[in-house]
């Protein structure tokens, strides 16, 4: 965990988690994301936190906050072959049980703990992604100019569902 804005992130009531890594080109999507909304500013009680590859842990220590947050917003790069820089919400309901291990959002079991969240501690999970164009299998900084101009249309879309 690199940073966190506005009010803490185990007593805050909106938490926004941007997962990814800065090192591997457009999966830096969900650190950029949270770094812009964390300068722009959020609404009073919303943490922001650049997850990097480390959400499990943090979804792990809301599954066991005596108060939990109302809401947790997931910010990621996800590749289900769209165009280059769209900006696209998941369902988790739509997640086949039988795939939930391939849809890790970084790692099994993220995709099991945002579900828990949402059924068994009636937190609103909401998941944000964006279709990256590249992502390289060797350290490679700089995102591709499409998830570039996403990242406004990211921090818009999660500014309404904070609200």
């Amino acid at each position: 965990m690199a940073w966190s804005s506005t009010g803490d992130i185990y007593s805050s009531k909106r938490i926004v988690l941007g997962c990814g890594n800065l090192l591997f080109g457009d999966d830096a999507f969900g650190p950029l994301v949270a770094q812009r909304l964390a300068e722009e500013g959020v609404p009073q009680d919303t943490a922001v936190v650049d997850a990097g590859t480390g959400v499990r842990d943090i979804l792990f220590d809301i599954l066991l906050l005596e108060t939990k947050p109302e809401k947790v917003v997931i910010v990621d790069a996800l590749d289900i072959h769209k165009a280059p820089g769209t900006v696209f919400l998941v369902d988790l309901e739509q997640i086949p049980c039988n795939k939930l291990d391939d849809f890790s959002l970084h790692q099994v079991p993220t995709s099991n703990m945002l579900r828990e969240l949402k059924e068994s501690c009636n937190i609103e999970v909401v998941v944000v992604a964006c279709q990256p164009a590249f992502i390289p299998d060797e350290i490679k900084m700089g995102i591709s100019p499409e998830v570039q101009s996403a990242i406004g249309e990211a921090v818009k879309l999660i500014r309404e569902i904070l609200v």
